[in-house]
């Protein structure tokens, strides 16, 4: 079975003679060499064989009855299917004219008879030699074919995603000083739209230029060395920058090491940032809202409470006094009975302001102060880092701003003018003692300026 496979791999051979005796000859020697052979008679005969099946080499005599060898082979170089097949002439004919006939019949080599088969099969396997190898350079030429349709396909198609990205999308390639090995810049191979956008020039004017250092030096220098990490380390970076161009301020890029450079993709986020932008804007609006007193414009208590058990925490780490001021509007209710409760709300608004702005003058100004509208007609005033003697001197100089204010009060029973009274407290916290406990030293200071006649302070501590 083996043998029989060898054979019909070493050719498949057809034979054209009118004589069956030369036929048969040259068959069982061909046929004992390996060869698979069909033998035919006639011109006619043979066309409809090489139909049948396509050999690979024809043996071909040339005396032949209705249509000889000349004939056959000018037939077979006629059809497209079979103008390939080579045609060894084999005949008894031995003058010049006739191998030239043969040749210009198409025929590819001519034997003369009587051969010797070492000759015979010397130029047959010659043939099939060169067919073997057509045959491989045809595969060659269509697989390479092949592969440049799908080279070619795939960089149109990848030059379709690169243009209809929404995103810019490039890849660079870092160039080295050659005598240190360093990164000193960066060539641009791929660049698609967006990215030429960017950089305000064609993709024409980047690919295969030095365009990275120059522009990131007009942005963010920093940034070069972070791409040339990318490269040196293999970790790659994401981020947000803002690069104001046309209506977009806006990117978040994307960079990872590609050999040795890298690819990055960017994308337009400015309307996402606008809405962060918004968004923080608003959040801070509303935490404004949220500690703002909304009659009298000062921060609530709220906020006071929050300021107290941060700082009171922050000083008793560093072992420094905490002082606070309570103080309320005297006869507050019958200012609102004699005057109405708009007024009323004026007064409130006019005494927090005028305590806020003198907390806040340039001579006074310390960011941590706090004033703050604790309840009803009641204000708070907070001082980090201030002993009791500071926060008594603030509490006299708050005495008199009120006095200075001169708001006609009729009906009190203290003076014409409205006056506040002050409770002042100071303690050094500590995380054994609550914050609440400031605050009841200076409501009981408080209490003792009201009962001691009002438009007073007194303290404690």
């Amino acid at each position: 079975m083996n043998l029989d496979l060898e054979k019909e791999n070493k050719g498949n051979i057809l034979l054209v003679d009118d004589i069956p005796e030369n036929l048969q000859l040259l068959s069982d020697l061909l046929i004992k060499l390996g060869y698979t052979v069909r033998s035919v008679t006639s011109g006619r005969m043979a066309l409809k064989t090489v139909k049948v099946k396509r050999p690979d080499v024809i043996l071909l005599d040339i005396k032949m009855p209705e249509m000889d060898g000349y004939q056959l082979c000018q037939a077979l170089k006629a059809d497209e299917d079979f103008r390939n097949i080579p045609v060894i002439f084999i005949s008894a004919l031995d003058e010049v004219f006739d191998k030239v006939t043969a040749f210009n019949s198409g025929g590819i080599d001519y034997i003369t008879k009587p051969f010797q088969i070492e000759e015979v099969v010397a130029r047959l396997e010659n043939q099939l030699i060169i067919q073997r190898q057509q045959r491989l350079l045809e595969q060659e030429i269509n697989y390479r074919r092949e592969t440049q349709e799908v080279l070619y396909q795939s960089r149109a198609l990848l030059s379709s995603v690169l243009n209809s990205s929404l995103d810019g999308i490039a890849a660079m390639q870092a160039i080295r000083d050659p005598s240190t090995g360093d990164i000193e810049d960066f060539r641009c191979l791929v660049v698609n739209p967006v990215i030429a956008k960017v950089f305000q020039r064609s993709r024409e004017e980047m690919i295969g230029k030095l365009v990275l250092k120059k522009f990131l030096t007009n942005i963010e220098p920093e940034l070069f060395e972070s791409f040339v990490e990318i490269v040196e380390t293999g970790e790659p970076l994401e981020r947000d920058f803002y690069y104001p161009s046309g209506n977009s301020d806006w990117y978040h890029f994307v960079a990872v090491k590609l050999g040795d450079g890298f690819a990055i993709t960017i994308r337009d986020i400015t309307a996402r940032k606008q809405t962060e932008i918004a968004l923080q804007d608003a959040n801070q609006k509303l935490e404004l809202l949220a500690n703002l007193d909304g009659l009298t414009q000062v921060p609530n208590r709220r906020c006071f409470n929050n300021r107290l058990k941060s700082e009171w925490q922050r000083l008793a780490r560093e072992k420094q006094p905490l002082s606070l001021i309570l103080f309320d509007i005297d006869a507050f209710k019958r200012y609102n009975d004699y005057y109405g409760h708009l007024a009323g709300d004026d007064c409130l608004l006019n005494i927090a302001q005028a305590v806020y702005k003198f907390i806040r003058h340039e001579d006074m100004s310390r960011p941590v102060d706090l004033v703050a509208r604790y309840g009803g007609e009641e204000f708070v005033i907070l001082l980090p880092n201030t002993d009791l003697v500071g926060a008594i001197k603030v509490a006299s100089r708050i005495q008199k701003v009120i006095h200075n204010l001169g708001v006609p009060h009729t009906d009190s029973n203290v003076r014409d003018i409205v006056t506040v009274s002050l409770g002042v407290a100071s303690l050094i916290p500590t995380l054994e003692v609550q914050p609440d406990t400031l605050v009841a030293c200076a409501d009981k200071a408080l209490y003792d300026a009201k009962q001691q006649g009002r438009d007073r302070y007194a303290f404690n501590h």
